[in-house]
């Protein structure tokens, strides 16, 4: 069983109520939009990061997570994409891929919009954490826990930072 600390675009935003939040978590993951390898710093000086790049990343980031990753975790196949849409509404350059390889559960950020859904058709969790800094339209910043246990998915959990 692990517990998952997810959040995006944060746009080298810091707030100390990240790690106040994820305190529980095993990992944090991050759907990109970093914007400063000191976020992952920050993040990583606790726990365990995961993180794929965003649009706004740099050569810094860039060189350090790829656009997309693949991963297994506690049973479950895991596709992450900062730019990747929702069930229904896939990005075109995801699409493919996630018909293809069917994950159990699809990270993206980018929209800024919280987003948990599930896709049936392909019995795929999708989870898109919002924004969680303050570059954005978005008046609410979030980020999303839950826990991953043999392949399913419970106690999510929607945490906002006023």
């Amino acid at each position: 069983m692990k517990r998952i600390g997810l959040l995006s675009d944060t746009h080298s935003w810091w707030d100390d109520r990240y790690l106040t939040h994820f305190n529980d978590c095993d990992e944090i993951w991050h759907a990109g939009d970093i914007g400063s390898m000191r976020i992952i710093e920050q993040l990583e000086a606790h726990r365990p990061v995961r993180a794929v790049c965003g649009n706004i990343d740099g050569p810094e980031v860039r060189f350090r997570f790829s656009e997309v990753a693949r991963f297994s975790i506690e049973g479950c196949n895991v596709l992450m994409k900062h730019i990747g849409g929702y069930p229904g509404h896939y990005d075109a350059s995801i699409r493919n891929t996630i018909y293809k390889e069917r994950p159990q559960l699809f990270i993206s950020g980018h929209s800024h919009i919280l987003k948990v859904m599930y896709d049936k058709l392909i019995g795929c969790l999708h989870i898109n954490p919002g924004a969680a800094g303050k570059q954005g339209w978005q008046q609410v910043r979030t980020l999303v826990k839950f826990t991953i246990d043999n392949g399913s998915f419970k106690d999510v959990e929607v945490i906002e930072l006023a």
